[in-house]
């Protein structure tokens, strides 16, 4: 039996590099998607997290010092 045509062969090369590409595109947009959203593990320290630590005003601590 024959191999196949290059054609054959060419378009079968461009299918695979297109869905790699493909691929690496969805794995940037959820590394992307992962690095702006709240995710835990994340840099930034909500409210919650704070007070669990004992740093930060407590929940209606702040609108006393204002004065209110």
């Amino acid at each position: 039996m024959a191999s196949p045509k290059p054609s054959v062969l060419k378009r079968q090369r461009e299918r695979k590099r297109a869905e790699k590409a493909a691929l690496k595109r969805e794995q940037r947009a959820q590394r992307t998607h992962t690095r702006d959203g709240d995710v835990a593990g994340s840099d930034v320290a909500t409210s919650d997290e704070l007070a669990g630590y004992g740093v930060g005003p407590a929940p209606g601590e702040g609108d006393a010092r204002r004065g209110r």
